[in-house]
């Protein structure tokens, strides 16, 4: 019987050309396995220079190994904090999924740019697997959310350690329309802003009442009032337990009473991006409820801003700060402000008020309902 030496650090190079001077592949793999035996059992004693070593060890070895062997080595390097770096890399970026998906998914040699490096730049399968790692910036998350299918869509959206940026929700909750269980993981979200939250329960509603109405056309108008109330009742819901909102209304409040609320102060909050003071501020100066205006402002269409401002006595820039800041909420193109505008001169005042009345009125109709009184 041959007797095989033990891998030590001291005799790697030695055991590294024997194995490429026999020229078998079941050599090589089983001197890869006993090399990486050797290093993830005392991984945290080695120095550096150590390390630099095992890592030159397996840059030659990878490059002649079979497929099977090197997802082996992926898995066995992925938990190991101080991986060889440069194993790490080239496993990383192998255009096998199978190879890459165990360190992309877990090692901590890979910084933010060598992931963002390898997402913009890798398949379905790469992407997936950084999708699962246990923090993910929002600058990753955007390429994941542009780059990535519906499976590493819903990855992303189900992460708990996943952050995103103000792109990243537009994006996810656009990409809901017509996906109830990507909507389902986005509202399940902990610390979804809020108006993003808003945004998604208008296309949840729009997207329900479709398929209703397709399955049951006669019943369209029962069917859009009642998902109008759950929408409705949901957002009450919400908005009471925001400790935000409720903050940003009792600021508001207070301006209101020391006369200190009009058009100039809107301007400020827009200027802030204070989404929350804005809602606020147009609801008591058109004197709607917090929650009809949080609707007419999220819901995909700009009619219900228009007449909100108008009633309010707003001039056109106002308008259209309020427009733009929305406008990542909604899409909305230049062409669109175009229409807007012109849409905004042709309202009369009158007109404004008209449409505000009917929604308070609809507003109390659903309340008093929900309280099991008739009106009449």
């Amino acid at each position: 019987m041959t007797h095989t030496p033990a891998i030590t650090p001291e005799n790697l190079i030695e055991q590294l050309e024997d194995a490429l001077a026999q020229g078998h592949v079941a050599h090589r793999v089983n001197v890869l396995r006993r090399i990486t035996d050797l290093f993830v059992a005392r991984a945290p004693d080695y120095t550096d220079e150590q390390i630099a070593v095992f890592d030159d060890v397996f840059a030659v070895l990878v490059s002649r190994i079979e497929t099977d062997a090197l997802v082996l080595l992926s898995h066995r390097l992925a938990p190991v904090r101080n991986a060889p770096p440069k194993a790490i890399r080239t496993l990383a970026f192998d255009d096998r999924s199978e190879v890459a998906a165990p360190v992309l998914a877990e090692s901590a040699r890979l910084d933010d740019a060598t992931l963002i490096e390898n997402a913009k730049t890798k398949g379905q399968g790469h992407l997936l697997a950084i999708s699962k790692r246990s923090m993910l910036s929002p600058q990753l998350t955007d390429i994941l959310i542009e780059r990535g299918n519906r499976v590493v869509a819903h990855s992303v959206a189900g992460n708990p350690g996943a952050s995103f940026s103000e792109a990243g929700y537009t994006r996810l909750i656009d990409r809901c329309d017509g996906d109830d269980e990507l909507a389902g993981m986005m509202g399940a979200r902990e610390g979804i802003p809020r108006h993003h939250f808003l945004r998604l329960l208008a296309k949840a509603s729009h997207a329900a009442r479709a398929r209703l109405e397709a399955l049951h056309p006669d019943l369209s108008r029962e069917i859009a009032d009642a998902v109008a109330d759950a929408t409705d009742a949901i957002q009450r819901d919400s908005a009471e337990r925001s400790q935000a909102c409720i903050a940003a209304r009792n600021l508001v409040a207070a301006m209101h009473k020391r006369g200190e609320l009009n058009e100039a102060a809107v301007r400020q909050f827009i200027a802030a991006r204070k989404f929350e003071e804005i809602t606020a501020s147009l609801a008591t100066l058109a004197g709607l409820s917090p929650e009809l205006a949080e609707s007419m402002m999220v819901e995909s269409r700009s009619e219900g801003v228009l007449v909100i401002a108008r009633s309010c006595g707003f001039s056109w820039p106002t308008v259209e700060a309020i427009l733009r800041m929305r406008g990542v909420l909604s899409g909305l193109t230049s062409q669109d402000l175009e229409l807007c505008k012109a849409s905004f001169v042709r309202l009369k005042l009158t007109t404004a008020q008209q449409v505000l009345r009917f929604h308070r009125m609809r507003e109390k109709s659903r309340a008093a309902a929900e309280l099991g009184y008739v009106t009449t």
